[in-house]
């Protein structure tokens, strides 16, 4: 039985956005189930990129048969249509359309062992929609192999993931290698001065404190929302495309993260922004996170994937393949310019034609929940429960 790894970006006579549209949505659902699998997995800070694991799982997907095909459209929230592949080609194309406003790479690859059969339907499904390039190697010389893997994704990711394969990784039975490489650089519509960060207290568990860099700004133009369901205060900061925006969650009380997270289905559905002036007080933080999305899968009940003699991927192969391993590496660093930016001294203001209502403040000096979006999909969610830079 050979066997493959993933690492780690019917629709009848709906549009091309009626088709985006659904993606978003299932993305949002695939966020939430991700987030709530990662609860399981570590209490500390972390960073997952949902829509990473998506566009390379959703890739497997099209080459899968039968109940396996089933089992992981379920997980991946897809829904039940035979051209789903258009949205994901739209989507990737949308955002390549606005990298004039910010650095977004989504790349896929498909690194196959020489000499295995591929199914030229797939490799067609992965060139067209997916953009994703082939590339025959030698898994058996497993240096050289994980080498090549790992110097196209440093190169994708900007140097920021490095070692995603480790030559023990590979095997005689390695068949197929999917990965998916996305990095997002950004810079604050409206930057915060760096002399104003200064040190300040941040709240962990049982009244702890620990002295980190807190980054503030002034009565500043921003979309606001105090959840009252929720116990939370909603903060949308834009980068300079305004389809790009960072998110941060702050439950009102101190220990209050894990009533929020438990109810993050509703944290990531749109919510009833308002523009007010706000105050605002927010940790600079580094995150680099690996994350077992195998375990992931099989918890949201992808079984078959996974399990000799009944994984069916025969849309990619007539020889027999099995799941191996999901690996996602994960890298964030927010700052005074942005997330993942390069210096600059360069501010730019939000103007704003309507009545901005009076100031509200948003001091995150306890662990908070933030995600990224670019047109309403969630690139990368995480949380921070200590900061660190």
């Amino acid at each position: 039985m050979k066997c493959f790894w993933i690492l780690w970006v019917t629709l009848f006579s709906v549009s091309a956005q009626d088709i985006e549209n659904i993606l978003v949505h299932s993305n949002s659902l695939f966020s939430a189930s991700v987030y709530k699998e990662m609860l399981t997995l570590t209490e500390e800070n972390f960073l997952v990129s949902p829509f990473s694991a998506q566009v390379i799982l959703a890739l497997a997907q099209l080459g899968a048969k039968n109940e396996t095909a089933e089992e992981l459209r379920i997980s991946l929230q897809l829904p039940e249509h035979n051209k789903i592949e258009e949205g994901f080609k739209n989507l990737l194309s949308n955002f390549a359309a606005h990298e004039q406003f910010y650095s977004l790479s989504t790349a896929n690859k498909v690194y196959i062992q020489k000499d295995f059969p591929i199914k030229n339907e797939f490799r067609t499904i992965a060139t067209n929609y997916f953009n994703s390039a082939t590339e025959n190697i030698d898994f058996a010389k497993k240096t050289d192999a994980s080498k090549i893997i790992n110097e196209w994704v440093e190169r994708q990711t900007e140097n920021k993931i490095r070692d995603l394969i480790t030559p023990e990784m590979l095997s005689a039975n390695t068949a197929l290698i999917l990965v998916n490489a996305i990095y997002f650089q950004a810079k604050w519509l409206t930057q915060f001065f760096a002399t104003a960060t200064s040190k300040n207290n941040f709240f962990l568990k049982a009244g702890k404190t620990v002295e980190v860099d807190i980054m503030n700004e002034d009565a500043t133009l921003y979309k606001y929302f105090d959840n009252v369901e929720l116990d939370a205060k909603f903060l949308e900061m834009p980068f300079r495309d305004k389809e790009a925006s960072m998110t941060f969650v702050l439950p009102n009380e101190v220990d209050g993260l894990k009533k929020l997270e438990h109810q993050i289905n509703k944290v990531f559905e749109p919510q009833n922004f308002e523009y007010y002036f706000v105050n605002v007080s927010i940790p600079k933080f580094k995150i680099e996170s690996t994350v077992d999305f195998k375990t992931i899968l099989q918890n949201l009940g992808v079984k078959k994937a996974f399990t000799d003699g009944a994984a069916d991927f025969s849309g990619i192969s007539d020889r027999a393949l099995v799941i191996s391993d999901v690996l996602q590496k994960t890298f964030i660093d927010v700052s005074e310019q942005g997330v993942e930016a390069a210096a600059s001294t360069e501010i730019r203001f939000l103007t704003y034609s309507g009545r901005a209502e009076p100031t509200k403040s948003f001091h995150a000096d306890h662990p908070f929940i933030y995600f990224i979006k670019v047109r309403g999909v969630i690139l990368f969610a995480g949380r921070v429960t200590m900061p660190t830079y």
